[in-house]
């Protein structure tokens, strides 16, 4: 789990509070060796598709007995060769690098793809892998001047690292006259998922000729990584540097370059694509023919969101991924001429997907709505968070053009994507005060404007609904221990109800005790448990959450809504924070620290103002006598990742024995209910045991589930 300070983003830094299930260090000579590994670097950390290639993974703690490689996405298949079998009574070797072969389909989508392995250890975190279509070509070492550059033939994609303070890589290619190129980065954006990584790079591309003069550089892109377009009017040899624009390095600041002369496509218009329709996109890039266009068509079965598509050009060719919101809602486009007044604003009938574009520095795009009083309607914008230029202002404008509410960064949840920040999007949920007619409108909060500035604008009527995120992307177990997973609801539309949590996809040996989240609350739980007899093995799962939810008939429906795994990352002086990721691992491991948790009794009821203890056993592996703590919170000083009690419980700190030293192996917890609490029936807890691992990390393991009723008085 992780928490942040500086890594070159602006999420408030956290006092880490860890948890998962999974760190363990080698700081305590008693401690088993069951610690999972942490991904730091792959290298090289590109692949080509339609080849198999060997890449290098690089890891904190160990990675011997590797047998599983997953990776996101679809046509790239990873294998590693299993190690000699150990002989009875050997120790496991310490293993920090691992050869990875990687099989890529020819049809691959290019790109970044998330990739973890599983070891006996337990499944590691996640590392980066991008696909690529030019051939591969590695740093090779010493060329940090020009004189010094490493000669590479273009086509290319170029992989190396700032690996060192002050590195600078220089790489020469000759060119012809007239020729154009396009150099796209990857640094920056491969380091969001390295989960004990504590700075990120801030990389650069200059671009020089022969008498090392400057012919175009480029800062920040993609977030803060480049890219840089140049036509060469003369034929010869020139020059690349990449250097950190702060002269930083660190070891695993790894990178690829791709070098190319084909079509690159940075942004669409529209922005948006419907499912079972062809959508005709407008290009803006480089070395594209002039009004270039672009059919999209997609099945009917598509599923709404943000996504990533390669687009057909002509003379056969595929474009670079290019980011489409595919959408169902009706399509409405920005109508051409003048809309940037409240009086000539574009009349919108609700729903609406509309596609717009701020096309020139200062233009601000206006929308009108007629509404009923106590109508309300939710307006969200899509943009930065998907590859857009565009900070988008929202307002809304009363009959006389008076401001009734606006929002510049809407901060739901720990969000980014790809690189880009989703808190530069607006969001408002609004309610008419009476009828009339009213206006949307939409700009730049700096007034900037250009192909670059699209957007996309969801203006729909207020229903109840709800997102989820999983506290962490992985969870690890041993035969006979459990692990709790942990579920946060995000609320939107008025939804107020209950929602059921659900697992899917669960390895043979791992049953699931799947919790509720409350009417109203926000937190709620899965606990795993292993059967004692249960194999090595790992599984990607799927989390979801039900409730019933009024329909547009008013009858309730139910809505099913998948929960965004969050990897956690760590910062200097033990923040902790979270970035998106694409799976959620479950794994069985070699056996832990501790072979079981159990608890006495697993159902407790409480009546308003009563305490009641419940007793807490652990059995510990021989030899391991770190000290341990008990919780039902998960949190971290003062700080609440996640609370699963029913409203008005609490924990009894004071009436509890919750630190066991030494050989101790029996605790208890005393739960408290206040006078007020409401009445709630069997809600599911999880009784956690902390190892301590260091200042920021905890290792957490399960009992099993713990039911908790509050009676009337």
């Amino acid at each position: 789990m992780r928490i942040q300070g500086a890594r070159g983003r602006s999420l408030s830094p956290f006092l880490f509070l860890t948890s998962l299930y999974l760190c363990v260090s080698v700081v305590s000579p008693l401690r088993a060796d069951t610690f999972y590994p942490m991904i730091m670097a792959v290298r090289p950390v590109a692949v080509q598709a339609g080849k198999t290639c060997e890449c290098e993974f690089e890891s904190r703690y160990n990675l011997h007995g590797a047998y599983r490689v997953f990776i996101s996405g679809t046509g790239v298949a990873g294998e590693v060769d299993p190690p000699p079998a150990l002989k009875p009574g050997a120790t496991r070797p310490e293993v920090s690098r691992l050869k990875v072969r990687f099989k890529t389909a020819a049809d691959a989508r290019p790109g970044m793809r998330d990739v973890r392995l599983v070891t006996p250890q337990g499944a590691s975190t996640l590392g980066q892998l991008v696909i690529v279509r030019d051939p591969i070509v590695v740093e090779a070492p010493n060329n940090n001047t020009m004189k010094t550059a490493q000669a590479i033939t273009l086509p290319a994609a170029v992989c190396g690292a700032l690996e060192a303070q002050e590195d600078v890589d220089f790489f020469k290619f000759r060119v012809a006259a007239g020729q154009a190129l396009t150099f796209h980065m990857y640094c920056h954006r491969l380091a969001d998922r390295i989960h004990d990584l504590q700075s990120i790079a801030d990389p650069i591309l200059i671009l020089r000729d022969d008498k090392g003069t400057v012919l175009a550089s480029n800062d920040n892109y993609y977030a803060a990584d480049p890219l840089l377009h140049h036509k060469f009017d003369k034929a010869g040899e020139y020059y690349l540097e990449v250097r950190d624009v702060r002269f930083a390095g660190e070891p695993h600041w790894t990178y690829c370059i791709e070098i190319n002369d084909r079509p690159y496509v940075t942004h669409v218009h529209p922005m948006r694509a419907t499912p079972g329709a062809t959508t005709k996109l407008h290009l803006s890039g480089h070395s594209l023919p002039p009004d270039a266009t672009a059919d999209l068509t997609l099945p009917a079965q598509e599923a709404e969101g943000l996504r990533w598509y390669t687009l057909p050009l002509s003379k056969g060719e595929k474009s670079n991924p290019v980011p489409v919101v595919v959408s169902n809602l009706p399509d409405v486009r920005e109508a051409p001429g003048d809309n940037d007044t409240p009086v000539k604003a574009q009349l919108l009938r609700v729903p609406a997907g509309v596609s717009g574009r701020m096309d020139a520095p200062g233009d601000v795009d206006c929308y009108a709505v007629d509404a009923k009083k106590g109508e309300r309607f939710t307006f969200e914008v899509i943009a930065q968070r998907h590859g857009s230029h565009l900070d988008s202002l929202l307002r809304i404008l009363g009959p006389k053009g008076e401001r009734l509410a606006e929002n510049d960064d809407h901060q739901e949840r720990n969000s980014s994507y790809n690189g880009f920040n989703q808190y530069a999007d607006s969001f408002l949920d609004w309610e008419a005060p009476a009828d009339g007619r009213y206006v949307v409108q939409v700009r730049d909060v700096h007034q900037r404007g250009g192909p670059a500035f699209g957007y996309f604008l969801q203006v729909t009527h207020t229903r109840p609904t709800f997102v989820m995120d999983t506290d962490t992307d992985k969870t690890l177990l041993a035969p006979g221990t459990a692990a709790v997973l942990h579920v946060r609801l995000t609320r939107k539309g008025g939804f107020s109800g209950e929602v059921q949590l659900g697992i899917e996809g669960l390895a043979p040996g791992v049953k699931a005790s799947c919790g509720r989240i409350l009417a109203n609350g926000t937190d709620g739980c899965i606990i795993l448990q292993a059967t004692a007899d249960a194999a090595q093995g790992a599984s990607n799962v799927r989390i979801t959450g039900t409730a019933n939810v009024p329909g547009t008939d008013g009858k309730p429906v139910a809505l099913t809504v998948e929960a965004r795994p969050l990897q956690e990352f760590y910062n200097p002086g033990g923040g902790r924070n979270h970035f998106p990721v694409q799976m959620h691992t479950v794994s069985i491991s070699e056996p832990l620290d501790l072979e079981w948790v159990k608890i006495s009794p697993a159902a407790v009821t409480l009546k308003p103002g009563e305490s009641k203890k419940v007793e807490v056993e652990v059995k510990r592996r021989p030899g391991f006598k770190a000290n341990l703590t008990l919780d039902v919170i998960y949190q971290h000083l003062e700080f609440v990742y996640n609370n699963s009690l029913p409203p008005g419980v609490t924990v009894d700190g004071a009436g509890s024995q919750t630190l066991l030293t030494g050989e101790q192996s029996k605790g208890w917890i005393m739960l408290k209910a206040a006078a007020d609490a409401k009445p709630v029936a069997n809600q599911q807890v999880a009784v956690m045991v902390h190892a301590s691992i260091n200042f920021a990390i905890k290792f957490t393991y399960s009992s099993e589930p713990l039911r908790v009723t509050v009676t009337k008085p």
